[in-house]
């Protein structure tokens, strides 16, 4: 099998970057320049830069590379000077290929320094909203696109609120058990294919692919629409993945996990996630067991870990067994007393 791969963006272009602040995140974001140029322009991180530094000469350290925001303290620096000086400022900012110009909070450059930003092939936009919440979503913007993404072969289901990552050799399952999660309740986010993208540090994303969507594959029924049959309530756009089930056919031979139920990871961008082995043998029912992997895990995310839990009641009972003159007590029920 060949090994997944894992691809990440290197640039986005300045057009895409702006259409999508406005049909995607919804933020009012106006040209102030033609909008040939910014097809040209490329963004090449995540990360923003104020040039306040910059207007006031020092380019040094200038991260030009980036796309530079002008808030309320640079716009005010360059309004209070003469024209001769705020053209020398400006143009310590267009001596360099910077992607673009962003002005937030409703402000305004001179019509000069506009057309000056123009015949260099930048690109200037501006927006009524505030600096920190325009760079909060810009920026959060930018991490997903450029956030390394890989993808995985199998099913993403949100169970009882947990991602639930079913992977398995082919034909082995994986999408019936994820229709059955379905049936009863759960929502379908991804078959077949999952993108997995890494934000920050320890988190994944899944999600599925525009072509397939909420569509699923049933070998002997064909294909099936999520949406369409079970309704909006049965599926998700995507979800964090925080446990792998990984269904396997049943080998007389391996030592399967009997206390602990999840003691294994498996390892997807550079996370740790915990996993937990499934045999696979004629009527078991994988869709309970599913649904009792995602219990389980909310229960040890709330402090609770019944192996824990079991395996100090049963060092209790042998130090109880163990003592001089310890005798075994037998509860008596009377009748069909509970």
């Amino acid at each position: 099998m060949p090994r997944p791969q894992t691809f990440q963006k290197d640039s986005i272009t300045v057009a895409f970057m702006v259409r999508q602040l406005r049909e995607t995140v919804g933020i009012d974001i106006e040209a102030m320049t033609e909008e040939g140029s910014p097809e040209e322009r490329t963004v090449t991180e995540s990360n923003l830069h104020r040039p306040g530094l910059a207007l006031a000469g020092y380019v040094d350290l200038f991260t030009h590379q980036r796309v530079q925001v002008l808030g309320n303290t640079e716009t005010r620096y360059l309004h209070h000077l003469d024209d001769d000086a705020r053209r020398e400022a400006f143009d310590h900012l267009l001596q360099f290929p910077v992607p673009c110009i962003v002005l937030t909070d409703g402000n305004a450059l001179d019509p000069s320094l506009v057309s000056r930003a123009a015949d260099a092939g930048i690109p200037v936009y501006r927006t009524p909203l505030p600096t920190v919440q325009f760079m909060s979503s810009l920026r959060s913007f930018l991490t997903d696109q450029f956030a390394p993404q890989r993808a995985v072969h199998g099913a993403l289901v949100d169970v009882y609120g947990i991602g639930l990552l079913l992977m398995g050799q082919s034909g082995i399952g994986k999408s019936e058990v994820a229709l059955d999660l379905v049936e009863r309740g759960h929502r379908l986010v991804a078959d077949d294919v999952v993108i997995a993208t890494r934000r920050d540090d320890a988190i994944l994303m899944g999600s599925g692919t525009d072509l397939v969507q909420h569509f699923m594959e049933i070998r002997g029924l064909g294909l099936v629409d999520i949406r369409s049959m079970f309704g909006v309530r049965a599926i998700r756009f995507q979800k964090r993945i925080e446990v792998v089930v990984n269904m396997q056919l049943w080998d007389e031979e391996k030592e399967y996990t009997r206390i602990h139920m999840v003691e294994d990871t498996h390892e997807l961008l550079g996370v740790d996630l915990p996993m937990v082995q499934v045999p696979i043998t004629p009527g078991k029912n994988i869709t309970v067991i599913c649904e009792v992997i995602a219990m389980n895990y909310l229960l040890r995310h709330y402090g609770y870990d019944p192996a824990e839990v079991f395996t100090e009641r049963l060092r209790q009972r042998i130090q109880q067994e163990g003592a001089p003159g310890a005798r075994r007590t037998i509860e008596y029920f009377e009748q069909d007393y509970e």
